[in-house]
């Protein structure tokens, strides 16, 4: 598969909705063309898509990423695509700009839209994808189990409509308060770890209780990221990791004094004695082992959080 993010178009979303002409090309016969919205063209859905792409039978599979709404609007306008793949919980709401854009273009209302969610739903979310549920192939997914099952789904049938919709009800928009959300929500955790399957299993049990996630790839890249967001509450650090490993990569956030009090979790597979010893030797605040207990995690940030 091929992976080209899509530039920013620099269009101005102030000035109202913009129209979307009808797409100019077409995929070769047989190949398919899948588009993700979400702030990163290394993404964690762009990273799942690339995954189901690279596995796929066949004939190859075009994949790109949007980094805002306005790129988006210009990628459908330029390609049609098999599906759409929409980050619903991102900060500046391109999510739901990109779905009103697409609601008032009458010539893409046959393209399936897979709509990602994992914190759970405002009301304003809510109403704006029942109204666009209304008029085209819309799929509400709160797992990326689910997505990934369904992009499979688009992206090896004939065409858009031999795919049978997912018959599943909207989500309604939850209470505030319920269960840790009320002192996670909003809250941003770095997860750094080089496996992509823990990335995944994190990021799902993070977002349902409505922290923010970033992630790095190893210890090195950890730091950079850290260094580049000044909102990051806590740090979930793997331990087994290339060219820094997360004892070292500790030990190099502990050297510096502004993240002193920064709460690094370590998290590791090899639950052998010792090695809470060395994880907190090296500067972590706490300990969890693989496989991991969303529960018991759930507990541990919310101690380092807000206890």
């Amino acid at each position: 598969s091929a992976a080209a993010p899509a530039g920013r178009a620099g269009l101005d979303l102030a000035a109202g909705p913009h129209p979307v002409t009808a797409p100019a090309g077409e995929p070769p016969a047989g190949a398919g063309r899948v588009l993700v919205l979400e702030h990163h063209d290394k993404g964690l859905l762009t990273m799942l898509v690339h995954g189901v792409t690279a596995g796929l039978a066949g004939p190859p599979v075009e994949a790109a990423t949007a980094l805002d709404a306005p790129a988006a609007l210009e990628a459908v306008a330029q390609h049609r695509h098999q599906c759409l793949v929409v980050h619903l919980d991102l900060p500046d709401d391109s999510g739901a700009v990109l779905l009103r854009a697409l609601h008032d273009a009458p010539a893409h209302r046959g393209v399936p839209v897979l709509a990602y969610h994992a914190r759970p739903l405002a009301a304003g979310q809510e109403a704006l994808l029942r109204a666009v549920a209304g008029d085209r192939p819309l799929e509400i997914l709160g797992s990326l189990d689910d997505l990934r099952e369904r992009i499979v789904l688009h992206l090896s049938a004939d065409a858009a409509g031999h795919v049978v919709p997912l018959a599943r009800p909207l989500p309604q928009a939850a209470a505030p308060g319920e269960g840790f959300g009320v002192g996670l929500a909003g809250r941003k955790v770095l997860v750094v770890d080089d496996d992509a399957r823990n990335v995944f299993a994190l990021t799902n049990i993070l977002e349902l209780h409505g922290l923010d996630v970033v992630y790095a790839e190893n210890g090195r890249k950890g730091i950079e990221t850290l260094m580049r967001h000044d909102d990051i509450d806590l740090v979930l650090m793997d331990v087994m990791m290339p060219e820094m490993d997360g004892y070292a990569a500790t030990a190099a956030i502990r050297a510096m004094p502004r993240y002193a009090d920064l709460p690094i979790i370590a998290v590791t597979a090899k639950a052998m004695r010792g090695d809470r010893e060395k994880s907190i030797t090296s500067g972590a605040s706490d300990y969890v082992t693989k496989p991991v207990d969303a529960e018991d995690l759930l507990h541990c940030i919310h101690r380092w959080l807000d206890g």
